[in-house]
């Protein structure tokens, strides 16, 4: 009977699970894929621990993901945290809880691991684009940009600008100022100017993540999200400039209007949506979106 292999990804504003079946071939095939926006990093940039709700919510969703996994039998089993984690001093509380509800010890990968777990999930996805390729992954609290082929990588970097750290440290206003945007940009930018990160080397530009594929359902005007219309769509450059500057000078309440957009990313899309801008700035071609990503290259480890 073919293996089953499952991980759970907690970052900074969601907590994701995937279990795949192995076949025989190596193939996997998608047996589940959830969400919970917990919002894991809450505050965690200004006070440096874990808000004790925020916690909590994290635990109902890693309690979610533990009865799928032990429901299927799946015994296989990766569970890493990203930024928040990395950034918080009560994290033991997280690792206690992880352990309990899904049966693993949790790892706190560094953003390089995460950076090179998502790109290679984006190429193994997308396989036909030339190379070198960009991959940017926008998460919460950090992003990860990594430059290079599936067989020789040139540069890793984590950068800690995302779009709940990103919020809540420069754009306090709804909308945001056109000062905080300023401000914001400054920093982006500062931080992608000593990235070391070749941007004119790039053939290729893809974008993973609840940021990017948000921004691709809602530049394309989806009714429903569809991961089939969000995987592989290219949003070109100045329609994603254009898009990102409305979001910017919009309401949260307004945002929330957008069929594709749900409550515990509206208020933080801006901000993702300015770090793409800025990446994009530095680069040619038009944003390629992957659905696959750092998920995908945990489960491809796990098969292996």
């Amino acid at each position: 009977m073919p293996e089953l292999v499952g991980a759970v990804d907690c970052g900074t504003n969601s907590v994701r699970l995937l279990i795949c079946r192995v076949q025989a071939n190596g193939r996997l095939d998608e047996v589940d894929r959830r969400l919970h926006l917990t919002r894991l990093g809450q505050g965690v940039d200004a006070t440096g621990a874990f808000a004790v709700d925020a916690l909590a919510r994290t635990m109902d969703a890693m309690a979610d993901f533990g009865a799928e996994l032990d429901s299927l039998g799946v015994t296989k089993r990766r569970v890493v945290a990203t930024s928040a984690a990395r950034d918080a001093a009560n994290s033991e509380e997280f690792f206690a809880g992880a352990r309990l509800r899904l049966g693993v010890e949790a790892e706190i990968i560094s953003g390089e691991q995460e950076g090179l777990l998502s790109f290679a999930g984006a190429t193994a996805a997308l396989p036909d684009l030339p190379h070198p390729v960009l991959v940017m992954d926008i998460g919460g609290g950090s992003t990860e940009l990594i430059l290079g082929t599936p067989e020789s990588l040139e540069r890793a970097v984590s950068l800690d600008v995302g779009s709940v750290r990103v919020r809540e440290r420069f754009l306090h206003a709804d909308p945001p100022t056109a000062a905080e945007v300023a401000e914001a940009s400054v920093c982006i930018d500062e931080l992608l100017d000593g990235s070391g990160i070749d941007f004119g080397e790039a053939a290729s530009w893809v974008g993973v993540g609840g940021t990017v594929t948000s921004l691709s359902a809602l530049v394309q005007g989806l009714a429903v999200y569809d991961r089939s219309a969000v995987h592989g769509s290219r949003l070109e450059r100045e329609e994603l400039f254009a898009f990102a500057a409305e979001l910017l000078a919009m309401r949260v309440e307004r945002v929330l209007q957008f069929p594709t957009m749900v409550p515990g990313r509206a208020d933080v899309i801006c901000a993702g949506a300015l770090v793409c801008e800025r990446v994009g700035r530095r680069l040619a071609g038009d944003l390629v979106v992957s659905e696959a990503d750092i998920l995908d290259g945990l489960v491809a480890g796990l098969a292996q």
